[in-house]
């Protein structure tokens, strides 16, 4: 009798000595057995046992893949994401039902031979030489594991997982030898369990806990009798016995695996029977991957983390190795999404835009400081049906964005305030700003300067907004010519080097052109994820942060958990303490008194921001702060095709749309619900003298339509350039001609045919 050893199965050098005793059987007959004849399919004779000592000594066995879970900063569950779902569980986890139906369906001697079932070689071979035909196969348990290892090296490319599966006389060799290996290094337990983890059931489920939550809703320890024989039975072929589309197919493999187990004594025939009788009781849970199934609305956001994760260098040098690590799995990440700012942005987008209609709007959240990013939603949901979309809005094209970006309009301009200051403009500095101005002949770039070659001109909002203005009254009026003549003054220059240490690019990753319409009228694409966090630095007083949206990485292979390395953010200073100070007091103004009053918080918080419209009202923004909270909100089309006149959104009718009527609500309601509960700090106050003007201009009433935005520069041709009116219920009238000129070429950079900022 041989000696056998703890784990069962017999010693290496009885497994060895066996393997040569039958190798040939091993090797061309056996091969035979699992497939029909040899010469019909073409088997390659050569290669079988002369190749067995030229394989490796050892099986290179890949970590197996798993769910990967996204979690927000809270801990709670955002989405779960796999290339295959699989949960690995050790033996203990799985019902002693589960493991006696899968020994006795597919290796009822399993506890008693080794890696090659000498005996059910040739009980195969017998049995199919008598039926003419492949009626049984002599794989051992151990045999197939090795199979699917193979596999699951192959992962998801074609290819390889044609050459790990291909019917051939060396393919069955190398199982063979690899079984020696795994029942000497492992023993039947382990086999077992690794077996049982690895193995499709079907369904998408790859392991049995995957397999017994799809089918049963449960884990894989509480699996009873009928439901065990069911799952066991599914491995022969999972497609064959699916029981979700063949439930009499299922029913009857299901009972097969029962009379086997009978058969071999893990259960009586009375039990087998009272378990055949019963039905299959599933409960079938649907698959729950990838971000579209996230929580909260946050399935851009949950996008957006796994593009970081593939794009940062932190995570592999190269973009192979850091996908091979996402599909693994295995890995728990902890966000930085606050589920009550999250909930609160969605909730502000579904009340003032609906997923119907024709426009879409976006906003990010980020937190001053520290660069994490805390909501990210948008109002057509992440899919791939009717308003829906993958296009997550709110960030640039590398993480998954528009292409380009959108153009900012006036948000743009506190920027352009920001350089005079650090170029030692004071905030009261003055302008003629007259309604009507020749464009500069010329404007200082960094290396060349921009040169208006054709005489081109440019207007404020309507004739009433005639200066002289200082930065204080002109910012919160969006006043146009007042920032052309602020631009001429210091140069484009000074605003390249701000925007460069704002991290302020296009959508598409290329630095901001010099040309007067981007560097101070917002003609360029950019997203709202980059004006959030370059706002957050107003906001902190002069420190820029990257924004980030991971906290922490677990990553678990076998039994093993260790900690991944996570994109860590960088805060740098970007204008002195006294500049963003006075920035923010200009900004208050605008939602104190200018074009945002309809953003402005109401419950004693200080904030600040800036509207902005682009031409022909394709775009509309509001970006605005608190101390301890940074916001952008865009409306618009992702085509770029809509005019946003005579429109219905959300519910309500626009003649004309601007940055302080639609994304200005949408910013204040956003921001109340984020900000419930949480520390109200100020501003540090900046003393800015009022600037005496030479006459009283009185009011700037108009014939509005009620939106009551009350502000000037959000409207008109380039921001304004050309006339305009915002026709709101307290602010300026008029109405918005024609543009009286030509725009030179280069003037406006959109999407690269499209169009250009304005107020």
């Amino acid at each position: 009798m041989p000696k056998k050893r703890s784990g069962g199965g017999l010693s290496p050098t009885q497994q060895a000595a066996q393997f040569l005793g039958v190798s040939v059987l091993a090797g061309a007959v056996m091969a035979g057995i699992a497939l029909p004849a040899v010469g019909a399919l073409g088997l390659a004779a050569k290669g079988s046992v002369e190749s067995f000592d030229e394989l490796p000594a050892n099986l290179k066995t890949p970590p197996l893949s798993q769910r990967t879970t996204i979690l927000d900063a809270d801990g709670d569950l955002i989405a779960t994401v796999y290339s295959r779902d699989r949960t690995v569980v050790d033996l203990k986890d799985i019902s002693p039902y589960m493991q006696k139906a899968i020994v006795a369906i597919e290796d009822s001697r399993f506890y008693q031979h080794g890696a090659i079932d000498l005996k059910g070689v040739l009980r195969a071979l017998n049995k199919n030489a008598r039926s003419g035909e492949v009626s049984e196969g002599a794989s051992t348990l151990t045999q197939q594991y090795v199979k699917n290892v193979f596999v699951e090296e192959a992962g998801d490319d074609p290819t390889k997982v044609a050459q790990a599966t291909q019917q051939t006389i060396g393919r069955k060799i190398a199982e063979l030898k690899y079984a020696i290996q795994v029942e000497e290094e492992l023993g039947k337990k382990k086999i077992l369990e690794n077996y049982l983890n690895i193995t499709f059931f079907g369904q998408q489920a790859y392991g049995v806990e995957a397999a017994s939550r799809r089918y049963f809703s449960k884990p894989a320890k509480d699996l009873n009798l009928q439901e065990a024989a069911l799952l066991a039975g599914l491995v022969q072929s999972p497609s064959r016995y699916d029981p979700v589309n063949d439930e009499a197919e299922a029913k009857k493999r299901r009972n097969v695996v029962l009379q086997r187990m009978a058969e071999v004594g893990d259960i009586s025939p009375e039990e087998a029977a009272e378990a055949a009788r019963s039905p299959l009781g599933l409960k079938v849970s649907k698959p729950k991957n990838g971000c579209i199934t996230a929580s909260k609305g946050a399935g851009f956001f949950c996008k957006y983390v796994e593009k970081v994760f593939l794009n940062d260098p932190v995570f592999g040098k190269t973009r192979e190795e850091r996908a091979k690590i996402w599909n693994q799995g295995g890995l728990t990440i902890r966000t930085t999404l606050d589920p009550q700012a999250q909930e609160s942005v969605q909730q502000a987008l579904k009340n003032h835009v609906y997923q119907s209609d024709k426009v879409a709007a976006a906003s990010t959240l980020v937190e001053p400081g520290t660069g994490k990013i805390v909501a990210m939603g948008q109002s057509k949901p992440y899919g791939y049906g009717k308003d829906e979309t993958e296009i997550n809005f709110s960030v640039d094209s590398a993480w998954g964005g528009s292409n380009f970006g959108f153009p900012t309009g006036s948000t743009f301009k506190p920027f352009v305030a920001a350089a005079a200051l650090e170029e030692g403009r004071p905030p009261t500095q003055v302008y003629s700003s007259p309604y009507e101005m020749p464009y500069p002949d010329t404007v200082r770039g960094c290396e060349k300067p921009w040169v208006n070659d054709g005489n081109y001109k440019l207007e404020n909002e309507n004739e009433s907004e005639v200066g002289p203005y200082a930065l204080r009254e002109a910012m919160a009026k969006s006043v146009n010519t007042y920032f052309v003549q602020m631009i001429e003054d210091i140069g484009m220059c000074p605003v390249v080097t701000m925007t460069d240490k704002l991290g302020l690019v296009q959508g598409n990753g290329d630095k901001i052109p010099e040309v007067p319409s981007s560097m101070t009228l917002g003609s360029t694409g950019l997203s709202p994820l980059t004006m959030a966090s370059a706002y957050a630095a107003f906001a902190s007083r002069g420190m820029y942060c990257t924004p980030v949206a991971i906290e922490s990485i677990t990553q678990k292979t076998g039994d093993r958990s260790k900690s991944l390395p996570v994109p860590k953010s960088t805060c740098s200073r970007a204008m002195s303490e006294k500049t963003a100070d006075t920035v923010n007091e200009l900004l208050k103004g605008v939602v104190d008194s200018g074009t945002g009053q309809q953003a402005g918080l109401g419950d004693g918080r200080d904030n600040a921001g800036k509207t902005g419209t682009t031409d022909e009202r394709i775009n509309a923004w509001f970006v605005g702060y608190t101390p301890n909270m940074s916001g952008a909100v865009w409306v618009g089309s992702a085509s770029q095709e809509v005019e946003m006149r005579d429109i219905t959104i959300g519910g309500r009718y626009h003649s004309l749309v601007f940055g302080g009527a639609v994304p200005g609500p949408i910013w204040r309601d956003a921001m109340t619900g984020a900000l419930e509960g949480k520390d109200a700090p100020q501003f540090s106050p900046v003393h800015i003298p009022d600037h005496e003007k030479p006459e009283d201009r009185g009011g700037d009433g108009g014939n509005g339509d009620g939106d009551g935005d009350g502000g000037n520069g959000d409207d008109g041709f380039i921001g304004g350039l050309i006339n305009g009116g915002n026709g709101n219920g307290n602010g300026n009238g008029g109405g918005e001609p024609d543009p009286g000129f030509s725009i030179p070429e280069g003037f406006l950079q959109g999407r690269g045919d499209g169009p250009g900022g304005r107020g």
